[in-house]
């Protein structure tokens, strides 16, 4: 963390992208606000685009230095709002477009955890017009409890854990209203902990308590009783194994800028990467900037941190994947 301290910068034109049309919509306005408010606070000339409202392709980016990424779901995280960024020679915040597309996909990003042995849980892809005898089948070959997930939504929307075959019909249904695709997914016993990771660089980890089932939307973003707690104590090494498994799963995917894993500390002390967030909350409630805190880095100073980082790799000519 040597490399994750305040950094100064000259008045920069930034264009804060928020809200869009995903089901995140809220998400992403509360978190383009606070970075509004951030990079304000730093001096910066900062104008809110929502591409909802704004088309991208005609907007003059001339007049814009850095383009700061707050877009939840789609559009924002999968690749969509990159390419178009990439295409017009904008220098924005986040991974590139491909990272985008692998993260946002969690059947894509699980084969690749695969392909590279980050351990994730064993999963089956499954599509609306497969037949819930189906389904059914590959539910009882991973046994119960499993997980239903969209495919491509984030703060776990869609998601239901299902104890036993009678709740399964129901889970399927709310995934498919959400994506054609979805995953069912063996659900891993233990502890749920979240990395924070800026470049290769890895923000305090996180233990996250919850009164719900699981750490679901409630408990993300509305839930004041959900708990993130900095084990100070805890073994160093099981602090290295969920540490460098973080790591390895955004080098996995070519993630580039502030990224966030979410992981499962099984029984027996090993960890499981459960998904990689390529554009991270930046709300109140929201993980990363809690744990930049805790290395005293306030919210201006994260987010100019963000900025420097996606500036200096323009400058060295590192291309973000596309």
């Amino acid at each position: 963390m040597d490399g994750l301290k305040p950094v100064e910068l000259a008045p920069l034109r930034i264009a804060v992208l928020a809200g869009g049309e995903s089901a995140e919509r809220k998400i992403s306005l509360q978190s383009g606000a606070a970075c509004v408010s951030a990079l304000e606070a730093a001096g910066h000339s900062v104008v809110t685009v929502d591409p909802a409202i704004e088309n991208l392709d005609r907007f003059d980016w001339s007049q814009i230095d850095v383009a700061f990424l707050a877009l939840h779901g789609t559009f924002g995280e999968d690749g969509g709002v990159q390419q178009i960024l990439e295409r017009r020679g904008v220098a924005f915040t986040g991974s590139g477009s491909e990272a985008s597309r692998l993260a946002f996909s969690k059947s894509a990003a699980k084969e690749r955890f695969v392909a590279t042995g980050v351990p994730t849980p064993a999963n089956f892809v499954i599509h609306e017009t497969d037949s819930l005898e189906e389904i059914a089948a590959r539910a009882n070959e991973l046994g119960y409890p499993l997980v239903v997930k969209p495919d491509a939504q984030g703060s776990s929307i869609g998601v239901t854990i299902v104890r036993s075959p009678e709740n399964l019909t129901d889970a399927v249904s709310q995934c498919f209203y959400f994506d054609a695709y979805g995953l069912l997914e063996t659900a891993i016993a233990g502890q749920e902990w979240t990395l924070g990771v800026i470049d290769d660089e890895p923000l305090p980890l996180i233990r996250i308590g919850t009164s719900n089932t699981f750490f679901d939307y409630e408990a993300k973003y509305e839930d004041d009783a959900t708990r993130y707690e900095f084990v100070d104590d805890l073994d160093p090494v099981i602090r290295d194994r969920l540490t460098e498994t973080g790591l390895a799963a955004c080098r996995s995917l070519g993630t580039s800028g502030v990224a966030r894993v979410d992981l499962i500390l099984d029984e027996s002390g090993e960890p499981t990467v459960l998904e990689v967030n390529t554009i991270p909350g930046m709300t109140d409630h929201s993980l990363v900037p809690k744990a930049a805190a805790k290395i005293g880095l306030n919210m201006t100073d994260l987010c100019n941190l963000i900025v420097s980082r996606t500036l200096a790799a323009q400058r060295s000519g590192v291309r973000k994947a596309s």
